[in-house]
Parts: C-alpha cells; structure tokens; sequence
C-alpha cells in the first residue's frame, strides 16, 4: 500500500510533469472506483492543473479550484505516460485500468488496480476537505507543527498498542503498516506496547523515529519516476516483509505476526527483548 512517502513523492513528480498543462479528457473505466457524481468528472475537462498536495496518504490534484482527490489504498497505483493512447479503453475484464487522464500536451497519466479485492477510491470535490477521509485525518507526521508535545498528546491515556495507533489516519497522517513496522525497529520498541505506558523518553525516542524514518524514505525516492518507487520502498524496508531475514542491526530472524488480512514484522532482540510474540492466528493454524 503507498503510504506518506511514495504519495509525497508521487505529489511531487505531479507537480514537475503535469502543472501548467490543462485536462484534455478523463476516460473512468471503474466506475466504482469513483466516489462523488457532483462535481461530474468531466468538469475537469479543460481546466488547467494548477497544483499537486498530499493529505496523509490522499493525492490532491488542484484544476483551477476543483480538486481530483486520490486514495491508492492496498494496491492502487499511478502511472505516467509521456504518451497517452487516444483510442478509449473498453472497460471490464483483468484490466487493472480504472481511471485514465489526458493532457493538452499527449501526456498524462493512469490510475491502477491490482488484484480483486477493489479499494481504489476517486473523487471530484470543490475542496479537497469535502472528502470525509481528508476532513478527518490526524496531524501530518512531516508538518511543522508536528512536535515531540505533539504525539505525547496523541499517546498519553492511550490503551491502544501502539502498533495500531500508528496506523490509525485519525490520530497520525499518512503512516500504514510497512512504515510503522519501520518506525518501531528504528525505535527499538514492541509493536505490541501500550501507547499510554510510553514514558517521557520512549516518546522523544519514538518521535526521532518517526520522522528520521518518513524523511529518509521520502529523500530516497526524490527525483524518482512514479514507476520506480514501489521498488525503492521495497529495497529500503528493513523489517517490514522481510520475515526469516536477518535483522540488520543485530542479525536476529525477523519475525512475524499475522492477523487475518494482514501481518507485521519485527526484531525480537531489537524491539522485545529477545521474546518471540504471540502469533494466535498461526497457533490456531497449528493446532
């Protein structure tokens, strides 16, 4: 799933490739995949984009004031073309395409689905605060306001796993399951722990985390083509999918613990003291 650095970066090889050029055509092959009917999407055509953003894990195409807002979710994908086929794509099939968009230049670029289960989510709002996801996303993790008192705030009181908090877009924008992964080996702490245990330095800790983590990845993927970033984020992963590895801090196994439609990976010398987690699916499985 694209998460706060492969958006980010995405956002920003939007801005380099597509501002200042003006909607040719919006071909929507998914029409699932399209979540609002007013604005119609064919009032994009003809406008100029005038600017890209990132909310959490949201794009946010600017067209002269209206906005083309993106959610990827788990395997959703954007990918340019320097050169867009003019003939319309005859929807339905395997084809992974959902939405295609054309620019006054013969570029543009495609919006992409893989695999069954459909989460891809586009809108067409006046704002892009009129999409309820965006309207409740927690602070950004890369903003300036985003201080150390910032998540003691978030966590303090929390009974929840920190894991999950991480997770949660309407505490913490922008971090999914491969990035809080990252952050916990880096902070040498169990997924499993309570967020509102976390004493005064565990939290400063765990922000140097956050941010060392999220700016690392998105530095990795500056100046990288849409269709090489999932393969940067998969090589700079350290923990996340790596389960049977070696841990590169310690050499350690990577471990893992899987839910039922997801898993995560962690280092038991780093982050739990050498103790192995539960893993009640797989016991399940077992017996």
């Amino acid at each position: 799933m694209p998460e706060l650095p492969e958006v980010e970066s995405l956002a920003a090889f939007l801005r380099e490739r597509a501002v200042g050029h003006a909607v040719a055509r919006v071909d929507v092959l998914a029409i699932s995949a399209l979540k609002t009917y007013d604005p119609p999407v064919t009032s994009l055509g003809g406008l100029t984009i005038t600017g890209v953003a990132r909310h959490g894990k949201f794009l946010d195409i600017d067209a002269d004031g209206l906005h083309l807002v993106v959610h990827l979710a788990r395997a959703g994908w954007l990918r340019w073309r320097d050169e867009v086929p003019v003939k319309p794509v005859r929807p339905g099939g395997k084809n992974p395409l959902a939405l295609r968009v054309h620019l006054d230049d013969g570029s543009g670029f495609d919006l992409t689905e893989a695999g069954t289960k459909k989460g891809l989510a586009v809108y067409v709002v006046r704002d892009a605060s009129d999409v309820e996801g965006v309207a409740s996303l927690g602070p950004d993790p890369l903003a300036a306001s985003f201080t150390v008192d910032t998540l003691a705030g978030i966590v303090r009181g929390k009974r929840t796993q920190i894991k999950g908090l991480l997770r949660d877009q309407k505490i913490v924008a922008g971090i999914g399951n491969a990035y809080s992964d990252e952050v916990l080996h880096v902070a040498k702490m169990s997924p499993f722990k309570i967020a509102g245990s976390l004493t005064d330095e565990e939290i400063q800790t765990l922000y140097d985390a956050v941010i060392d983590t999220l700016r690392d990845a998105v530095a990795r993927s500056e100046g990288l083509a849409a269709q090489d970033l999932k393969a940067e984020k998969k090589t700079g992963l350290r923990v996340h999918g790596r389960t049977g590895e070696k841990c590169p801090v310690c050499g350690d196994v990577i471990r893992e613990v899987s839910f039922a439609d997801s898993s995560l990976q962690y280092c038991p010398t780093c982050q739990t003291g050498g103790k192995p987690l539960a893993d009640r699916r797989l016991s399940r499985l077992l017996k």
